[in-house]
């Protein structure tokens, strides 16, 4: 490919990553309301970290999201208070505590889980099994190049 044809390659991929990423906002923000009326959807992409790694600090999700720790203590609290995790005393330190996502939570994500993946598979009805599957796999290569260096 000549270095026009890579640049122009450059900015189609990231013109689509932007109709990705705009899409994304709008899905988030739907199934944050369909788990609660009241969630933010900031807080659904936490809640579902937690209930998929918890139960963890919320030191350990300022690193994970790279928020700070008040944006975070402000979203765990947003969360406590729409009852959709809870707060234990760690038992490896008494001074700080563990954030866990409810069994209802747990519950609520699996739902709009299961009708999003429902959703997906009616849209792409018509791609193969091997088209998806390179498909998933295409986008955890890029996901993974883009990951920073460790």
């Amino acid at each position: 490919m000549s270095p026009a044809g890579r640049a122009e390659s450059l900015r189609h991929l990231e013109q689509e990553v932007g109709v990705l990423i705009r899409r994304i906002r709008r899905v988030i923000a739907e199934r944050a309301l369909l788990v609660h009326e009241d969630l933010q959807p900031a807080a659904y992409l936490m809640l579902g970290y937690v209930a998929e790694h918890g139960p963890l600090r919320a030191s350990s999700m300022s690193e994970i999201f790279a928020i700070d720790k008040g944006a975070i203590s402000r979203q765990v609290q947003h969360l406590v208070d729409l009852h959709l995790v809870g707060r234990v005393t760690d038992p490896d330190d008494g001074r700080a505590s563990l954030v866990s996502a409810t069994d209802e939570a747990v519950r609520r994500l699996e739902a709009v889980g299961e009708e999003r993946r429902r959703w997906l598979d009616d849209r792409l009805g018509d791609w193969s099994d091997e088209r998806l599957a390179a498909f998933a796999r295409e986008l955890g290569h890029y996901n993974a190049a883009l990951n920073p260096p460790s």
